[in-house]
């Protein structure tokens, strides 16, 4: 089949150039290293702390959290804007301390401290140590009461001389809850960005390649293809066949290769397959539009590297979507990156399925179907002038 030629001579050219190997299978890989290693250690975690009182006792808790080199802490003074930067994960962990905590303690009873945190596995790693913090809280409280209790000294004077006391009945009691949906989910290491590399690459790639499809018209190829008994539908099915394979090649060796070497979980395989394969006749289009549009292969592939670059930072393919302003997130849904990116979210955090992801698939099947009939149209249209 002569459109099968045209769609392997493609594929022959992507294998043939030693540069082009390099950064459509080893640099993808290598990033999802880089971002993985970042992304699963060497920073601070920060903890977002509402004091809702004046009172001192209140805000010594808050102290002893700053002075846990730990944490970075960062005072809030709204519990609303405290648990909504939670969930977006300005912050790792929220600690709110309530108005009556001084009063409570004084009248002896149990004060409650609310940490909030994501669901995750880091989250139970902070809440002991803000845990710890109450433990000593805990301690120093309780001494108190028995000194006050043995009539020595008031509950105020008794806080100060209870600092000699290591244990003791009563205090504060950390009460742990979760706000919204986890950020990150319960995700390995290098779960979250191999998604968001996929979807830049695979668009780069393509977007990139299109000054292929120029210098075939250059240098007379698809002329000569013309002349022969090759119809254009042919041509036209042989050349999107080409960029739709080689988009697939790519996308299935960042998949299994990052499955392979990183332990990357993609979730439910065939949601995964029909975003990939979505994603590839996106690709495909758009490096056939842009080859269409273009004369110059040169400025074809800077432009595509500007424009791919450009859609995967706006589409959330560089920064997370959830640390977006509201306004920004609904912009990125212009973009077929920030689509797919909510559908890899879905199958690989919450572990859905093909049906969970209906709504993202309808979507880039528009943008599919879009992009291969305007590239096709144009590319008809070049040929046949």
């Amino acid at each position: 089949m002569k459109a099968w030629a045209i769609t392997t001579t493609n594929i022959k050219r992507l294998v043939r150039d030693p540069s082009t190997i390099f950064f459509v299978f080893v640099f993808p890989m290598l990033l999802i290293l880089v971002l993985g290693a970042s992304f699963g250690g060497g920073f601070t975690p920060k903890v977002g702390v509402h004091v809702a009182g004046d009172g001192v006792y209140a805000q010594g808790f808050a102290d002893q959290i700053d002075a846990n080199e730990e944490f970075e802490s960062i005072d809030y003074s709204d519990s609303g804007a405290l648990l909504e930067d939670v969930e977006r994960g300005i912050v790792q962990m929220g600690v709110i301390i309530p108005a009556n905590y001084d009063d409570t303690l004084a009248s002896g009873g149990t004060a409650t401290v609310e940490y909030v945190g994501r669901l995750d596995q880091s989250s139970v790693q902070y809440r002991a140590s803000i845990e710890a913090v109450a433990t000593d809280q805990s301690a120093v409280f309780g001494a108190a009461r028995i000194v006050e209790g043995e009539g020595l000294a008031d509950f105020d004077s008794a806080v100060t001389a209870a600092q000699l006391v290591a244990s003791g009945p009563g205090g504060s009691e950390v009460v742990v809850s979760t706000t919204g949906e986890a950020l990150f989910g319960d995700i390995g290491q290098f779960d979250l960005g191999a998604p968001s590399n996929l979807i830049l690459f695979v668009f780069l790639t393509s977007l990139a390649g299109s000054a292929a499809l120029i210098q075939t018209r250059r240098l007379g190829v698809s002329r000569r293809m013309v002349s022969t008994p090759t119809s254009i539908g042919q041509i036209l099915l042989g050349e999107t066949g080409g960029r739709f394979a080689v988009a697939m090649i790519q996308g299935l060796f960042i998949m299994v290769g990052s499955a392979v070497a990183f332990d990357v979980k993609w979730g439910n395989l065939l949601g995964a397959g029909v975003l990939l394969v979505l994603i590839a006749l996106i690709g495909a289009g758009a490096g056939m539009l842009m080859g269409a549009l273009f004369d110059n292969d040169e400025q074809a592939g800077s432009m595509g590297v500007f424009i791919g670059l450009g859609l995967a930072a706006l589409g959330g393919a560089m920064f997370p979507l959830e640390v977006f302003p509201d306004t920004m997130v609904k912009v990125a849904h212009i973009t077929p990156h920030a689509w797919a990116i909510d559908g890899f979210a879905e199958l690989i955090r919450h572990g859905g399925t093909l049906a969970s992801i209906a709504t993202e698939v309808l979507v880039l099947m528009g943008f599919a179907v879009v992009l291969l009939v305007l590239g096709t149209w144009r590319l008809r249209a070049k040929l046949t002038h």
